[in-house]
Order: C-alpha cells, then structure tokens, then sequence
C-alpha cells in the first residue's frame, strides 16, 4: 500500500451527528475536536508524515456566537495540553490561518506552541484555524506588492507565491479527505490541493476511526496517479 506523504482533512459532520445522539451541536465539535489525537497518531503509525485538519474557517464566524464561543473554549482546552502531548509524540504543530482575529492569549499560547514543538521530528500536524484559501491567497499577493515595491523579490514564480502562502515550507496534499458527505472544497487549500487525490467519505467526524483513515488511504493507494500526463513512479 502506497501512504501519501501528506493528507488534509476536512473535519465535517460534528454537529449533524451530535444531533442524531440527540445531543446539541456544540457536544459534536468536543467529540471532534478528541478524535484529531486519535487520528493523528494512527496516521503516524501508517507512516504519514503531514496532516493538516480543517478546523475553523473564515465563514465559520457566521455561526450563532454561542457555537463560535463553544469552538473557541475548545480551542483553548485544547492549547492548554497541546505542548505536552506534542512533545510526548514528538509531533511539530503549525497553524495556518489568519490568527490575528483571535484574541491576544490565543495568539500568544499558539506562538509558543509553534516554537515549542518546532524541534520535534514526527509527524507534522497543521491546524487551519480562521483560515480561507481566497483570504490566504489575497494576503500573499499583498505581502508580494508590499514586497516588490521594496525591490525585495524577483520574477513572480509559482515557487515564489508558494513562499507566501501560510504553507510555506510544506509539501502539498497528496490526499483530501472530507468526511459527512459533502463534496466541495469549502475554501480549503485551493492552491495546495491543484493535484490532490480526493476521497469523500459519509461517516462523520466524530465517528470516523483509523480504520476509516486506512480505507482512504487504501483507495488512494489503488488509483493511477498522474501529473501533466506523466504517470507518477513508485
């Protein structure tokens, strides 16, 4: 079986399956948000070597405020624990995503951690956060003006746009996989998934198990994976 070096998930279904418990929507997105540690290390298992979760995105601030302020509470439990358990993982976690709408000890606690746990050498797990591909895109082309009024850059490359994005440094996404049913993109790495494998799934979520993450991978593994017309060796 051939494991993609890097999958992107989009983390869907929280609230419908926490309403088919009959429970509210906000006890789906606790059961979630558990699951990402679960997943994580079974991906490392499989040999993995960058996952990034879909967490919260730009639109996601339309939500009632109950729900928004529900999200921000387990974001902030789950800072609190973050730096331990990627250390004892030996997990490097980033966050892509436009983290100056947050508030300050969000920001500050997200800072260390980056730091923190830049030493380690495991898997990498990136969290987008406040984040949309067209914000992210619009920010590194203002960066890029910014820049070039400056003199600081040369031709405008696709190398060069890739150093802008929140990804910097960061191989794209062989795999998408988006869990509940639903097939768009919803704003997620427009630019990073141009030659993504993608893999929908109707198991929400909190419900979705390492063996979920094995059949995704196993799908992947069986399809013909091409670029440009050059079929991908290996």
């Amino acid at each position: 079986m051939k494991i993609p070096q890097h999958i992107a998930i989009i983390l869907d279904g929280n609230g419908r399956w926490a309403r088919s418990k009959g429970m509210p929507r906000t006890f789906g997105h606790t059961k979630g948000a558990d699951n990402v540690e679960v997943i994580c290390r079974a991906a490392d298992e499989l040999g993995v070597k960058y996952l990034t979760f879909y967490a919260f995105s730009t639109e996601n601030w339309k939500r009632p405020q109950s729900e928004v302020d529900k999200l921000m509470s387990i974001l902030r439990k789950f800072m609190k624990t973050a730096k331990k358990r990627a250390d004892d993982n030996n997990m490097r976690v980033r966050i892509i995503g436009d983290i100056t709408a947050l508030e300050d000890d969000l920001q500050e606690a997200i800072k260390d951690l980056e730091a923190s746990s830049a030493k380690n050498n495991g898997l990498n797990m990136q969290i987008a956060i406040n984040y949309g591909s067209r914000d992210e895109i619009t920010r590194a082309v203002r960066n890029i003006c910014k820049d070039a009024l400056k003199g600081d850059i040369g031709d405008i490359s696709e190398e060069l746009i890739g150093d802008y994005l929140d990804t910097a440094g960061i191989p794209d996404p062989d795999l998408m996989i988006r869990t509940s049913g639903e097939m768009r993109l919803s704003n997620y790495l427009l630019w990073q998934l141009a030659y993504a494998e993608f893999y929908f799934t109707d198991v929400p979520w909190p419900a979705f198990t390492p063996d979920d993450l094995r059949a995704a991978i196993e799908e992947y593994s069986s399809r013909d994976r091409r670029y440009g017309k050059i079929k991908e060796e290996g």
